[in-house]
């Protein structure tokens, strides 16, 4: 275990969290992270991210990256993404899946801390069009867990995966649970 990890684990616990540890097997992924609710989710995860070991990339609105902050966040993994602009983001990123060894990526399919009615599916097509598993990663503030948790395979089949997915999270709590959304997609 790094200093990083043991500094991680103590700040987290300084704050009353509990560190689940332990990475997935598999050299490439996609990790989804959720419930996300409030800005702080962001530093929870991100000081999760250091304690398990996780090194990642993640996508986040281009204008978070403004000012100061932006190389510390670009330093951490983050890509800048300008929503109001097309770019082909998911054949971009399978892209990228499709040339690298190693490359994990994470995404909060919720988008925002806001309550809303769909999950984006950019990570499901990401996952199935590079052909690996996706990872999923929590903060559960009913518990003040933190961690990776169970995977699945893909299968194409993005209601049935769904269901999957919906029923690990199904007893996490966020911490603006008003703010959370129910796991649905547009079918």
């Amino acid at each position: 275990m790094t200093i990083a990890q043991r500094i991680a684990i103590f700040s987290l616990r300084i704050f009353g969290w509990k560190v689940d540890l332990g990475l997935p097997k598999f050299k490439k992924y996609v990790v989804i992270g959720t419930p996300h609710t409030s800005n702080w989710d962001f530093v929870v995860a991100l000081v999760g991210a250091v304690a398990v070991g996780l090194k990642f990339n993640w996508f986040a609105k281009h204008t978070i990256f403004r000012g100061p902050l932006g190389p510390i966040f670009k330093y951490f993994g983050g890509i800048p993404v300008n929503r109001k602009i097309h770019s082909s983001l998911i054949s971009k990123t399978i892209e990228e899946f499709n040339k690298r060894d190693e490359i994990v990526v994470g995404i909060m399919p919720e988008g925002t801390r806001s309550k809303v009615e769909y999950w984006k599916t950019g990570f499901y097509h990401i996952a199935v069009g590079a052909k690996v598993p996706i990872v999923f990663a929590y903060l559960d503030y009913a518990t003040k867990r933190v961690g990776l948790g169970d995977y699945i395979i893909p299968t194409g089949n993005i209601e049935d995966d769904i269901k999957l997915i919906r029923d690990f999270y199904k007893n996490m709590k966020g911490k603006n649970p008003e703010n959370q959304s129910e796991i649905r997609i547009k079918t």
